[in-house]
């Protein structure tokens, strides 16, 4: 039998909360799609495929990293640098786990959808995993898998990709940016000790990097507002998603006046509340 702290350390590989979001949009894809009923077993295996490749992709990236992870207080802790689990059975979990993922997606709901996944899962780990050690403008690379999931739901339904799947993606794509760079300002000593060439490392001010915050918060407002006009088309929606995103470059702003931790934190926890929130309304709108 497995011991159960070898379990916790395969889930950890897995970047649950990270996989957790993925699955999240993903689902919120399918029901933006779907007529009425959602198809169950559409919605399983997109569940199911994104979660596995998500997963995978995390382990394969913590694998690629477990170096750099080594030098960092936030992630020195992580199974692959304390060293209770080996390369060799990361790597060969990690390719499993994605396989699987892929073959769910492109056998249960159809090719397109595993497609996206195997672009998911390419760009995550080999244009966005090296470019972090690279140039600053990795962040943004980054947020085209981070973005791509609710498009794979989208697929998974209608097997194309059209408007609608286009403005999903606008709005976690933009959603990304304050959020990961917040998290970046506040973590800006650890990347620098592990060499990344993250923009709130060389932006020693941090004006540079709550700017970035706040044009990419009013760009999600509009994406947000789109997403209401010409898919979900509810006034419930539309005024969440207004005052949701006011309310999210609120945070921004604060962040440019004082340019501290703690307002790079509520921005992060801001980000952690708008986007659930604002995906349950849409469900509920559509629904």
């Amino acid at each position: 039998m497995i011991e159960r702290s070898r379990i916790a350390d395969y889930v950890t590989l897995t970047k649950p909360e990270l996989t957790f979001l993925s699955v999240v949009t993903a689902l919120a894809g399918v029901v933006l799609a779907s007529p009425r009923p959602i198809p169950v077993g559409v919605l399983f295996h997109v569940l199911i495929g994104t979660a596995l490749v998500g997963g995978g992709a995390g382990a394969l990236n913590q694998l690629i990293e477990r170096e750099y992870d080594g030098m960092m207080r936030r992630t020195e802790h992580r199974p692959l640098p304390s060293r209770r689990l080996v390369p060799i059975e990361v790597l060969i979990f990690g390719i499993i786990t994605s396989v699987f993922g892929i073959i769910d997606l492109a056998v249960f709901t159809n090719l397109l959808a595993g497609f996206l996944a195997v672009v998911t899962l390419v760009t995550y780990l080999f244009l966005y995993t090296p470019l972090k050690r690279i140039t600053p403008w990795s962040t943004v690379v980054g947020g085209i898998p981070g973005a791509l999931p609710p498009v794979i739901g989208w697929a998974a339904v209608r097997n194309d990709i059209r408007y609608e799947a286009s403005i999903l993606l606008a709005v976690l794509f933009f959603w990304q940016m304050p959020h990961f760079f917040s998290l970046a300002w506040m973590y800006r000593k650890d990347y620098a000790r592990a060499g990344y060439k993250m923009l709130t490392v060389l932006d020693s001010s941090g004006g540079t990097t709550s700017t970035h915050i706040i044009v990419h918060s009013t760009l999600l407002l509009i994406a947000a507002i789109m997403l209401g006009l010409f898919a979900v088309s509810g006034v419930l929606y539309v005024c969440a998603a207004f005052l949701l995103s006011l309310g999210f470059i609120g945070t921004g702003i604060q962040l440019w006046f004082s340019r501290s931790n703690e307002a790079a934190r509520r921005v992060f926890l801001a980000s952690l509340i708008y986007l659930p929130v604002l995906l349950f309304i849409m469900v509920v709108d559509k629904l």
